[in-house]
């Protein structure tokens, strides 16, 4: 696993019984000294890599309101016979209000927050809860934009993250021990070190659930390979993205905790397609599953550049992202602008101007 410059081990991790002694959050002074509630640690050995983790939240209280400007709609797409303009979200991460600014910027909705776009075609690719004060919000704001656009000839889809694995799994197993490989670990542990939101939990739904379970984890659209994560873990489930997306639905439907944790820990890899290789990772799932590039969240774009935080001790402002990110010989399109750590939610149409 490689790391960004002068960063510690990028790893997503999955949380143990011995995590809870002494929360992330405590720690006032030394390298954690920034760190927030829900922020995740590095591994306390190298041998224990049963997961990766999350990478921490930089500069950005996970449970306040951002200001946001209003922005003035782009003009709504015109009428049309075919399809409509296709475009993708990355990673939301419960930033309502900032989706909201986004959407509205793209003339994919109104003041008001209704669909506006007729015909166009919106792919949220997944990380809709955690971290972010709002994530009961925003499935709510994507499942009312779903039926919106249908009903004017466009759609609102979207794909499955790891952190709708991991509600899921909070929610459904809560404290059952797992099977993590590195002793013992439960969902409902693993959630609150990553960024779980006690509200989100509070006000999670029998509906928001379903809604959950059925998101695909992979599809192809217009030439272009949408998944979240960027791994090549989906190979693992099914050598067409039919079967793909059947076999995380059938896992999920079986509710068996240790299956489901299995799942949650490979959708949580990244970095395939970043260092050497990376192109060819990138192409065994073209070759796979067809499309021409692959589009994916997950990893922010601050990460994937090794550019996050300040080295100097100077008042930093987060990491500058002003779009996607075109990588692994131009085949691999990132799309985690990094909200979370403010960083800036992407939503572009596709093809890129590049």
């Amino acid at each position: 696993m490689t790391q960004g410059a002068g960063q510690g081990p990028e790893v997503e991790r999955t949380a143990t019984l011995r995590d809870f002694r002494v929360p992330a959050y405590v720690h006032e002074t030394g390298p954690y000294a920034h760190t927030h509630p829900g922020d995740t640690l590095p591994p306390m050995d190298e041998g224990y890599t049963p997961t990766q983790r999350d990478l921490p939240v930089v500069n950005r209280g996970d449970t306040l309101q951002v200001p946001v400007e209003p922005v003035l709609a782009a003009p709504a797409p015109e009428p049309s016979t075919g399809p409509g303009p296709l475009y993708v979200v990355g990673d939301v991460h419960g930033y309502h209000d900032e989706l909201m600014a986004a959407l509205q910027e793209q003339g994919l909705i109104d003041a008001s927050g209704q669909w506006c776009a007729g015909t166009a075609r919106l792919w949220f690719l997944g990380d809709f809860t955690d971290r972010g004060p709002d994530g009961i919000g925003v499935i709510d704001l994507v499942m009312r934009l779903s039926a919106e656009a249908a009903a004017a000839g466009g759609y609102c889809k979207a794909l499955m993250g790891n952190h709708e694995l991991l509600l899921l799994g909070a929610k459904r197993f809560g404290d059952t021990p797992v099977n993590s490989g590195a002793g013992t670990a439960t969902f409902q542990a693993a959630w609150l070190l990553n960024g779980g939101q006690k509200t989100d939990m509070d006000r999670l739904q029998d509906h928001h659930l379903q809604w959950m379970a059925r998101l695909d984890a992979i599809e192809e659209v217009d030439g272009y390979l949408l998944v979240h994560s960027d791994t090549t873990a989906y190979l693992d489930y099914g050598d067409s993205i039919e079967a793909v997306n059947d076999t995380v639905r059938e896992t999920l439907t079986r509710n068996d905790a240790d299956e489901c944790w299995d799942l949650f820990r490979k959708f949580t890899k990244r970095f395939s397609f970043r260092d050497e290789g990376g192109a060819d990772a990138v192409r065994s799932l073209l070759d796979t599953y067809g499309g021409t590039r692959i589009v994916h969240g997950h990893s922010p774009i601050p990460y994937l550049l090794g550019e996050v935080g300040s080295e100097d001790g100077e008042e930093d402002n987060g990491p500058v992202v002003e779009g996607p990110h075109v990588y692994a010989e131009g085949l691999a399109i990132a799309m985690d602008g990094g909200v979370t750590m403010a960083g800036k939610l992407l939503v572009q149409q596709l093809p890129l101007d590049i």
